[in-house]
């Protein structure tokens, strides 16, 4: 199974979550002339204000990838979320965008949540990664440096999301309003909720409330 074959990608060792970044590039994103503006930046570096043009090529690459996985209606609620409702919606855009990301998510970390024990390491991650490289030759291509920098990335992206503490790597649930989660339910994505860590009743709980 080679690169145009594989569902995979290590894309996300070059751009992690940045939440602050995605959220002054979503304008330009909904833009009419998006592709335009976007070039743009990535030459002026007026609104990323990163100081390398490949890193912002890339997360510009990156960022328009996460902003297609996602209907447009969904962004433009998501600008009046709280910050933990946005950052629970890039969570969501992000798991939409890389499956490497949603089979780490599914496979271990909603595992380990179910467990007794709530810490989640990149040993587990690794873990993850030989039965997928059993099953894609294109990941089991990759180096044992690109695997290691997809792991970091992804409990990056965990801490980044408020979904692991910074310092004990323990997972937590997080919790964005009613009102912001209304969207998973409407486009038939309740299977997020499960991804935030929220259990069955608290789910059934937002559904009732909802209904």
């Amino acid at each position: 199974m080679n690169k145009y074959n594989s569902p995979y990608t290590a894309a996300i060792t070059g751009c992690s979550f940045l939440y602050y970044e995605f959220k002054r590039i979503l304008p330009i994103l909904m833009s009419a002339d998006a592709d335009q503006q976007l070039k743009e930046e990535v030459e002026n570096n007026q609104i990323l204000q990163i100081n390398s043009r490949k890193a912002r090529r890339t997360f510009v690459l990156e960022f328009k990838r996460r902003f297609a996985s996602v209907p447009l209606h969904f962004w433009q609620a998501w600008q009046g979320w709280s910050e933990e409702g946005q950052r629970a919606g890039i969570f969501y855009a992000i798991l939409k965008t890389y499956k490497l990301v949603f089979d780490f998510h599914f496979n271990v970390a909603i595992k380990r949540w179910n467990s007794v024990d709530h810490q989640l390491a990149k040993f587990d991650i690794m873990m993850e990664f030989n039965e997928i490289a059993a099953h894609d030759e294109f990941v089991d291509s990759w180096s044992d440096n690109t695997k290691d920098r997809c792991a970091t990335a992804y409990l990056t992206i965990l801490r980044q999301a408020g979904l692991m503490t910074e310092k004990t790597n323990e997972l937590q649930s997080i919790h964005p309003d009613d009102s912001e989660l209304e969207y998973y339910f409407r486009s038939g994505e309740e299977w997020f909720l499960e991804a935030c860590f929220l259990y069955p009743y608290e789910i059934n709980d937002i559904k009732a409330k909802l209904s």
